[in-house]
Formats: structure tokens, C-alpha cells, sequence
């Protein structure tokens, strides 16, 4: 199934420019690695945000440390 998807023009170069780079032939496959990327970028990040808070109280910080010793 295809979608159609109205997107800037500037967007549009830039996925010229990456199908080049990338030698990615088909717009849909290198649109879906692209949200792909993001999607694990943003599950990364918020990862990240969880450790820091983690960090931040130190009796979980410490029981975290015990776990993995």
C-alpha cells in the first residue's frame, strides 16, 4: 500500500541529495530509514533522560550498581 505525502521542497532536495550520498535508489525506502533513524534516535534520547534521573537519586543509583555487580 502507498500513501501520498505532501512534503516541503527543501525536504524533498534533501532526499535528492541523500539518495546520492547513499546510493539509495527508491525515495519510500530511504524516507522509511530515515523515520526509522529518528524514531530510535528519540528512544535513545529518552533512555538517556532515564539514566541521568536514575543518577541523580542515590539509593537507586546504588541499588542499580548492586544489580549489576
Amino acid at each position: 500500500m502507498t500513501t501520498t505525502v505532501r512534503i516541503k521542497e527543501e525536504t524533498r532536495e534533501a532526499l535528492r541529495e541523500l539518495q546520492q550520498y547513499t546510493g539509495e535508489q527508491s525515495t519510500p525506502d530511504l524516507l522509511a530509514r530515515a523515520v526509522d533513524q529518528f524514531r530510535r534516535s528519540l528512544i535513545i534520547a529518552e533512555t538517556n533522560v532515564a539514566y541521568a534521573a536514575l543518577r541523580e537519586n542515590e539509593s537507586d543509583s546504588q541499588e542499580l550498581e548492586a544489580e549489576r555487580a
